[in-house]
This record gives structure tokens, C-alpha cells and sequence, in this order.
């Protein structure tokens, strides 16, 4: 199943938003499937580096996160708004690989919190993730991401960045693939790495 959806995200049909945020996504009945795009430009790796912590806002409890991953999804919203709300909608299940990994943090907890109907059917899954949010979650919103999966192949430089050092944190659950010392941190970042591992 992983595998299948790692693909998928891989060669979906993506269009470009303001920011660099790029998305795609497929509808099979009342399934919907969203997808977010790993880093390919200049724009992207402007706002992966944009890591300041800034508070996210649209919620409560108000909780804070990576300013750059934020932004691109400000400007993804707007295109993805209408079919979330799509009520016709009863399973929603979004991915996403490196920067887009993070974007589907994003996307998850905004389904989560605004469509509460879809929490069961609810499923999010990050391919070398970076970290997103900024501090320790309370319980009450760490929760957002009890159905997310961060998937990561065990030396990946990209899902320990930005540092713990400076106070992000993964959120969800971690699934770890590969063996140690089996790539450089860098090349275990690479989708035919992730690839060979799922």
C-alpha cells in the first residue's frame, strides 16, 4: 500500500500555485486523493530554508510552524478548498514527498479541524518529511495527526531537518523503512532509494 501511494504521488499530473506549492489530486466516487510535489526549484528550496517559527492562526489553540511550509499552503488553499467542502466527499486520503510531505502535514490537520465528519476515513502520508511544527503540540492538537504517517527511510537527512535543536518537532507516527548506514543522508533521501526500501 505504501509503495502504491509513494508512486502515485511520484507521477501525479501536478499543477503550480503562487509560492511554488504544487498539487494534484484524483477523485474516485466519494474518495479524494490529494497530492503535494517534493521541492523543484528555487522558489521551493526558498521556502524550505524560511524556517522561522510562526503561529498558525486559522485554529485554536493557536500552535506555531516552519513559516516558509506555511505560506506555500496559504496559497494552496484556496485551489483545494472546494473539493475538501465537497460534501459529497467521505474519504479523503492525502500525500506527499520531501517539501510536499510537509505541505500534507498541513493539509491533514486543516481537514481534521474543519471537517470533522471525515476524521475516521481521514488518512495522510508523508515520504521524507521534514519537520513542520514548532514546540511540543498539547494533546488536543497533536491528535489532528493520529491518522498521519510520516514514512522514513532510517538515515534521511530531510526528516531531521529543521534541528530539534531549534524547537520543531515531527508530529504523527513514524514509520521507519531501510537499514542503518545503508545509504549516505543524502541519497537516502532520493525517491529511488524510498523506492527500494518500500
Amino acid at each position: 500500500m505504501l509503495k502504491d501511494l509513494f508512486l502515485s504521488c511520484l507521477n501525479a499530473d501536478y499543477r503550480e500555485v503562487d509560492h511554488g506549492g504544487s498539487w494534484a489530486y484524483r477523485r474516485e466516487a466519494n474518495a479524494l486523493s490529494l497530492y503535494f510535489q517534493h521541492s523543484r526549484g528555487l522558489t521551493d528550496w526558498r521556502n524550505n530554508l524560511d524556517f522561522a517559527a510562526v503561529p498558525y492562526r486559522d485554529v485554536s489553540p493557536v500552535w506555531h510552524c516552519h513559516a516558509g511550509f506555511l505560506r506555500v499552503w496559504k496559497s494552496l488553499r484556496p485551489h483545494l478548498v472546494p473539493l475538501i467542502f465537497d460534501p459529497t466527499v467521505a474519504q479523503v486520503t492525502i500525500v506527499g514527498y520531501s517539501h510536499g510531505a510537509a505541505l500534507a502535514v498541513l493539509c491533514h490537520e486543516f481537514i481534521f479541524y474543519n471537517r470533522p465528519d471525515l476524521r475516521q476515513t481521514l488518512l495522510g502520508v508523508g515520504f521524507g518529511c521534514p519537520r513542520v511544527l514548532f514546540g511540543c503540540p498539547p494533546p488536543e492538537v497533536a491528535l489532528r495527526w493520529d491518522r498521519f504517517l510520516m514514512v522514513r527511510n532510517i538515515d534521511d537527512l530531510v526528516t531531521h531537518l529543521p534541528p530539534r535543536a531549534l524547537g520543531f518537532c515531527h508530529v504523527g507516527n513514524l514509520v521507519t523503512i531501510g537499514a542503518p548506514n545503508r545509504y549516505s543522508p543524502i541519497d537516502a533521501h532520493r525517491p529511488e532509494s524510498y523506492l527500494a526500501e518500500l
